[in-house]
């Protein structure tokens, strides 16, 4: 019964979702379209051969691009659980038989999925649009890049159970999601970061997904981001723990 419900409550979290134009674009087309954009402008830049070896163009552009999948997918559930809350459907939901884990796993499930195909559409639309001549474990980076949304949305849940109404969802969770790229190690080593941010950056996902996607992007074994996996496992379990003692039904 519990998984009949799971599996009704997802299907129509996934039709509400493709119901708004600008949310299914904020999670799949814009995440795609800067990929693309920034790729081709790259490329125009640099000679084929030195577009094909750069590091940025392999590798931190792709793992890039991921990590805005996850966050726009995160900041669409900050969003859903906002109205949600202020509409009153979450009060009417917990009413149901359904238990809250089951509501809140329906939309993990969604999200996740989301995440999936975007990346799917990130690598179809890449191979005609911009040749960057590299080969990548897809599978792997595609478990890989779950595993990274499913820790980022434990952040996502915490936002979600104190944002007070939906107005604030999307800028207070883009306020409180896109500063951590700038300390995540994507773009700047995280030890030349001043001493204070490092206490900072152990206890963000981001933190932890980069070197992970950087890794299987490139080929690693997953033996060698053992202790990546489980940071992430870890700060889900941490935040996750956190939203529920503050989360609110209504």
């Amino acid at each position: 019964m519990m998984l009949l419900g799971l599996w009704k409550l997802t299907w129509i979290e996934i039709k509400i979702f493709l119901r708004e134009p600008l949310g299914a674009f904020g999670t799949i087309g814009f995440p795609v379209l800067f990929f693309l954009l920034v790729g081709r402008a790259a490329n125009r830049r640099l000679q084929a051969p030195a577009a094909a070896s750069s590091s940025f163009m392999r590798v931190d552009l792709p793992v890039f691009a991921s990590l805005l999948i996850a966050v726009s997918a995160v900041l669409s559930l900050v969003t859903i659980i906002s109205i949600y809350r202020e509409g009153g459907i979450l009060k009417r939901l917990r009413a149901t038989p359904l238990r809250p884990q089951t509501i809140l796993i329906a939309h993990v499930i969604v999200k996740l999925m989301l995440t999936a195909s975007t990346l799917a559409l990130m690598v179809v639309a890449g191979k005609r649009y911009y040749p960057a001549g590299v080969h990548v474990p897809l599978f792997s980076f595609t478990i890989a890049l779950l595993i990274s949304t499913w820790s980022i949305l434990s952040i996502g849940f915490l936002i979600a159970s104190i944002v007070p109404t939906a107005r604030f969802a999307q800028p207070i969770g883009a306020a409180i999601l896109y500063p951590m790229f700038a300390v995540s190690g994507l773009f700047v080593p995280i030890q030349s970061l001043p001493p204070v941010l490092h206490a900072v950056t152990r206890v963000l996902p981001l933190t932890y997904a980069v070197p992970l996607l950087q890794g299987i992007w490139s080929g690693d074994a997953w033996s060698t981001h053992l202790g990546n996996v489980a940071a992430l496992a870890l700060v889900f379990v941490a935040y996750t723990a956190l939203s529920a003692k503050v989360f609110r039904w209504e």
